[in-house]
Parts: C-alpha cells; structure tokens; sequence
C-alpha cells in the first residue's frame, strides 16, 4: 500500500467518524419565582423538547431584591419541574445556590430517546374499522 492510499484511507475514516458524532449542546432555560402556572408549562414543554433533542439543560431560577432570602421558593419549583420530566431528564448536577441564581442541570435519560427514535421509526397504522354486514332480504311478490 502507497503513502497516498494510507492518507486517503484515514481522511475518510475521520470523515466517517465526525459524520457519526452528535454534537450535544447545552440550552439554557431560565425561570423566576413568581412564575405563572401557564409560563411554567410552556417552559416546561420547551425543556422537555430540547431533552428529547438529545441536549443538556441548565435549568436557572433568577432571584431579584427580596426574592433571595427565600431560596425554599426556587427549590420548590426546580422540584416539581424535576418531577414533571422524571421520564425524559436525569438530574446532573443538583440545585444550587450561586449568588443570585439557582443552577441545576438535567440530562436526557438515555432509555426515554430509545423510546422517542423507536417511535418514530415505527410507522403508525391507521385503524380502519371493518364493515361486514350479512344481509338478507326476503322478497315476497304477490301477483292479483
């Protein structure tokens, strides 16, 4: 085997191999005591949907003036959201406390993107009910 060859060879098994990788990201989402049960959900639903992208997600609670003498608060909200998407995420890093912001990470469980990439593979029947009906009809015809 040539010089040439060899380099050729391994140009395109590096090719190959960066062609496979997954280039994971880390998204942030970022929340605020007071939050609205209709904010949450929405959130919730965007962070559910970059975890099932394959994605970390720093999860930020912002606390603002007295805000931050109540940390319980943050840690409320970081609970039920772990609780929302115990399914889809697994905690990394445990809430903490950093200055004036609360930081946790979640990662995306690898069994719920099996689930998620098998879904999509299988190809949804549709369900057409059958008719079948057995008829018979008597005819009488009478003649005058």
């Amino acid at each position: 085997m040539d010089y040439g060859k060899f380099k050729f060879d391994e140009a395109q098994k590096a090719k190959e191999s960066r062609r496979k990788t997954q280039n994971v990201g880390v998204k942030e989402m970022k929340y605020r005591p007071k939050i609205g049960p209709g904010d949450f959900d929405t959130k919730t639903r965007l962070v559910e949907k970059f975890l099932n992208e394959g994605h970390k997600v720093k999860i930020t609670i912002m606390f603002r003036g007295r805000e931050s003498a109540h940390p319980e608060l943050g840690k409320k909200i970081l609970d039920r959201l772990v609780e929302r998407l115990t399914d889809v995420a697994k905690v990394e890093s445990a809430a903490k406390l950093d200055g004036r912001n609360m930081i946790m990470v979640l990662g995306p469980e690898k069994k719920a993107k099996a689930k998620v990439e098998s879904a999509k593979e299988a190809p949804q029947q549709e369900v057409v009910p059958s008719i079948s009906a057995d008829v018979t009809m008597e005819v009488s015809i009478e003649e005058n």
